[in-house]
C-alpha cells in the first residue's frame, strides 16, 4: 500500500469546477492586483480568525516581515521566539536587523510558554529607562513571536500577561494554525497585536502557490500593513514609509475563497484521522514506545501529526521502504543553523528543542486518507518495533 505524506490531487478534483470557474472570472476581468477576490478573502479570513481586519500578503514569510516592520522593529531591537520552528520565524527577525532571542519549548506541545518567557525576561534581561534590555547583547526587546506549531495553539493567556507586564508587542506566527482555538473559543491570530498566516500549498488552507495574510484588531496597524505591502504608498505614488512588494495575488485569492468554505470539513477530517491514530496506536501496544501528540483544551487542527519515536531515523527509512511518506519537522533547530552561528549558541543550549529535532516524525494526516491507509501506517510502525 502507498500512503503519501500529502496528496493534494483529491482535494483539487473535488473542487475543480468551482476553482476553474473562479480562475476564469479573474482572467476575464483582467484585474490581477488587489482585486475583488483579495478583498473578499481578507474579510472572510479575518472573520474566521476572530479579527476585524485582514491584509493579504504574498506569503506567510512576508506576513511576518510586514508585521515586524509595522511595529517598527529593526536594528538595535530584539524579539523573543522559539528555536524550534520553520526558518522564516527567526529569519524575518534577522531581515529587519533585529536579534532573535530564543527560549526553549515545552516538551509536550513544542510551543513557547508564558512561564519560560517570563524566566528569560527576569533572569537575562533588565529594565532601564522605560525599556527592557537583553543584558548580553544590549538590545531593546520589543516583541514576542510565539508559534502555534503543528496546529496546536499556544496557551496565550500566560504569555499575554508577561507581554503586558513588560510592555512587549505580540506577533502570532499562525502559519500552521488557521482555525485552531483555545478552550475559550478564541482563534489563533486573534489575541496578539498581529497574527500571520501562510497559505503555502501544503497548509490546511493552501493556495496554488505562495500566499499569506496578516490579521489584526487594530485599525492603525491594519492601515500601516496595507501601506507596507505596496511600498509604503498611500495615496498612489506618495510613500509615507519604505515598504515592499508584498501583495497577495488575485488568482491565489480566488482559489482560497473557494477553499475556505471547506476548511472546517477538512479540519474535522484531520481530527477524525488523529482520533483513529490514537486508538490504533493503543490497540497495537505502541503507546509505551511512541509518544503521540498532546492536545490542549480547545481545537487542535493537526497541520501535522507528530510522534516522538525512538530510533527515529531508522523508523523513517523503514516507513519509506513500506510506501509510507513521512517528514522531519525540523531536523536542525534554529540556534544550530549555520546562518545563526553569530548568535553564539552551542549544543545543549536549548535541550528540549534539540530533543524534538532528534525524535519527532510527521505521519500522514491529510483529510482524504482512508482508514485502511491509516491502519497500514500503524501496522508498519508496529512491525518496526516488534509489535506486529
Amino acid at each position: 500500500m502507498q500512503v503519501p505524506l500529502l496528496d493534494l490531487k483529491p482535494q483539487y478534483r473535488a473542487l475543480k469546477a468551482e476553482i476553474d470557474a473562479a480562475i476564469e472570472r479573474v482572467c476575464d476581468a483582467q484585474a490581477f492586483i488587489l482585486g475583488s477576490a483579495v478583498k473578499e478573502l481578507e474579510g472572510a479570513v479575518a472573520a474566521y480568525s476572530g479579527c476585524r481586519f485582514g491584509i493579504g500578503m504574498s506569503s506567510g514569510t512576508d506576513a511576518l516581515l510586514s508585521a515586524l516592520m509595522a511595529l517598527d522593529i529593526g536594528p538595535q531591537d530584539a524579539v523573543i521566539t522559539t528555536p524550534y520552528t520553520f526558518f522564516a520565524t527567526a529569519g524575518t527577525i534577522s531581515r529587519v536587523g533585529a536579534l532573535p532571542l530564543f527560549v526553549d519549548i515545552d516538551p509536550a506541545t513544542f510551543n513557547l510558554t508564558g512561564a519560560a518567557v517570563e524566566r528569560f525576561l527576569r533572569n537575562d534581561c533588565e529594565r532601564r529607562d522605560g525599556k527592557v534590555l537583553h543584558r548580553r547583547s544590549g538590545r531593546t526587546i520589543k516583541a514576542i513571536m510565539p508559534v502555534h506549531l503543528y496546529g496546536q495553539m499556544v496557551d496565550m493567556d500566560p504569555l499575554m500577561a508577561v507581554a503586558r507586564e513588560f510592555q512587549l508587542r505580540v506577533i502570532e506566527d499562525s502559519a500552521q494554525a488557521i482555525g485552531s482555538g483555545d478552550a475559550q473559543g478564541r482563534r489563533a491570530c486573534s489575541i496578539g497585536d498581529i497574527g500571520c498566516l501562510s497559505f503555502f500549498p501544503t497548509k490546511n488552507l493552501g493556495a496554488f502557490g505562495d500566499a499569506g495574510m496578516c490579521v489584526t484588531n487594530d485599525p492603525d496597524l491594519a492601515a500601516r500593513l496595507a501601506m507596507i505591502r505596496v511600498h509604503g504608498m498611500e495615496p498612489k505614488y506618495y510613500h509615507q514609509l519604505v515598504g515592499g512588494n508584498f501583495r497577495l495575488d488575485e488568482l491565489q485569492a480566488a482559489v482560497l475563497v473557494i477553499k475556505l468554505r471547506h476548511l472546517d470539513d477538512w479540519s474535522r477530517a484531520r481530527q477524525e484521522n488523529a482520533c483513529f491514530y490514537f486508538g490504533a496506536f493503543e490497540r497495537a501496544g505502541l503507546k509505551e514506545i511512541v509518544t503521540l501528540p498532546a492536545a490542549l483544551p480547545g481545537r487542535h487542527i493537526y497541520n501535522q501529526f507528530i510522534i516522538r519515536a525512538p530510533n527515529r531515523d531508522a523508523l523513517k527509512a523503514h516507513l519509506g521502504q513500506s510506501g509510507v511518506g513521512t517528514e522531519i519537522y525540523y531536523p536542525v533547530p534554529l540556534h544550530r543553523q549555520q546562518c545563526f552561528a553569530n548568535l553564539g549558541h552551542g549544543a545543549g543550549d536549548f535541550p528540549e528543542s534539540e530533543r524534538a529535532a532528534a525524535e519527532n516524525l510527521a505521519l500522514p494526516i491529510f483529510p482524504e486518507l482512508s482508514r485502511e491507509q491509516l491502519q497500514y501506517v500503524v501496522d508498519c510502525i508496529a512491525r518496526f518495533y516488534g509489535k506486529a
